[in-house]
């Protein structure tokens, strides 16, 4: 049975029985947690073969209070849910007063004129150093399949070439996101100059250089939003020890599934469907309750993406006629969805392309995640509670 030392209470370092205890985890986690530099560890002076924890660190993770002198504080209100709910404490993305912003930094003033990687590295904390700038290109990216396959199989790629569980510094996760950024997007736009990414997509999708700015807002703007599925799988990956990439990865793969994305395709059919037909289409979908890309709970007021984003081009009358005949019909204004849609019709570009301009811009958020969680996030618990049939039941 392992004990405390005693010797070394008032430094408040414990050993792993307790250290587990405390973090609700298994011994491999806590080992993860020290490999990492999330939770300081040091031999225990009384037999060198065991190690004790540092409980600051583990108060951290864990959000439980402490004193200046590292002591434990009685919590007054009871931590978790017999719900599952969890709780993630995030310095990368908040909506307030009706506007999205990118760690203090308004989205849409920033789409005025920033690149992805701009963002990317904001998002990721990378101000004072530029990640990309180390980036080279990689011979023999993935060929093959549409954008959004070669987009996850470069993904994945990285995921299993970056398994890798040794301790490594921010500067060098940092470097390893851009990396993983830089690579995904040379394999989804096809080889050619090292350009911005935006540009490299307009490349591939024969965009004319007045019109990439599109591409570039509209990929700044789909970087990051509010707390969601896909970025709950990203952290909770990386809490498990996962990569950058894997965990990006993880949360890519549930955006594609998500109902945000489901909206986004039916949103795009629709704006496919309006070039065909009549305008009065909107009104025609919206009374069989399939007109999708129309209102946004988390902005009462209008979603300024969209704004921005539509506001940024002259649309062609067709287009135009049906946001507004969409606008009238529902009572509410376009949302993003509808307008990277949009914004990938009046472009000409593939029915799948709205889609993929989400994901591309929402990786560099993902990896920001990621970097978050492996550098700041507390720990990641949640309860599953059994409803199944009584054991031995048949």
């Amino acid at each position: 049975m392992e004990t405390r030392n005693t010797a070394t209470e008032t430094d408040r370092w414990i050993g792993r029985g307790e250290a587990l205890a405390r973090l609700g985890v298994k011994t491999q986690t806590l080992y993860a947690y020290v490999s990492r530099g999330r939770i300081a560890a040091r031999p225990d002076p009384e037999d060198p073969r065991r190690s004790l924890y540092a409980v600051r660190d583990i108060a951290r993770l864990t959000g439980a209070p402490v004193d200046e002198s590292g002591a434990d504080v009685p919590d007054p209100a009871p931590r978790g849910s017999s719900r599952g709910e969890v709780e993630i404490a995030s310095t990368l993305t908040v909506i307030a007063g009706g506007r999205l912003f990118y760690r203090g930094m308004d989205a849409v003033q920033l789409a005025e004129t920033a690149t992805l990687e701009d963002v990317a590295r904001r998002l990721w904390d990378a101000r004072a150093a530029n990640p990309f700038a180390e980036v080279r290109p990689r011979v023999g990216a993935v060929a093959g399949g549409s954008m959004r396959a070669r987009l996850f199989a470069a993904l994945a790629r990285r995921a299993e070439e970056d398994a890798d569980p040794r301790r490594r510094t921010v500067e060098a996760l940092r470097l390893e996101c851009a990396r993983v950024l830089d690579e995904v997007v040379d394999a989804a736009a096809g080889s050619g100059p090292r350009l911005f990414l935006h540009q490299r997509l307009a490349r591939s999708w024969k965009t004319p250089e007045r019109d990439a700015h599109l591409i570039r807002r509209a990929l700044v703007l789909s970087a990051d939003h509010e707390i969601n599925s896909a970025v709950l799988a990203t952290r909770a990956a990386t809490d498990g020890g996962a990569s950058p990439a894997a965990a990006a990865f993880a949360g890519l793969m549930t955006l594609a599934g998500s109902d945000t994305m489901a909206e986004l395709i039916r949103a795009s059919d629709w704006v496919v469907a309006v070039r065909r037909q009549a305008t009065d289409a909107a009104r025609r979908a919206h009374a069989a309750g399939g007109l999708a890309g129309f209102g946004a709970p988390a902005y009462p007021a209008g979603d300024p993406r969209a704004a921005a984003l539509l506001g940024s081009t002259d649309l062609p009358a067709d287009l135009a006629g049906a946001l507004r005949e969409g606008e009238a019909a529902t009572g509410q204004r376009a949302n993003f969805n509808l307008a990277l849609a949009v914004i990938a019709r009046r472009l000409e570009l593939s029915r799948d392309a709205a889609g993929d301009l989400l994901l591309l811009g929402r990786l560099a958020g993902l990896l920001g995640h990621a970097l978050d969680q492996a550098t700041n996030g507390s720990l990641i618990r949640a309860r599953l509670r059994y409803v199944g049939p009584e054991p031995g039941a048949h």
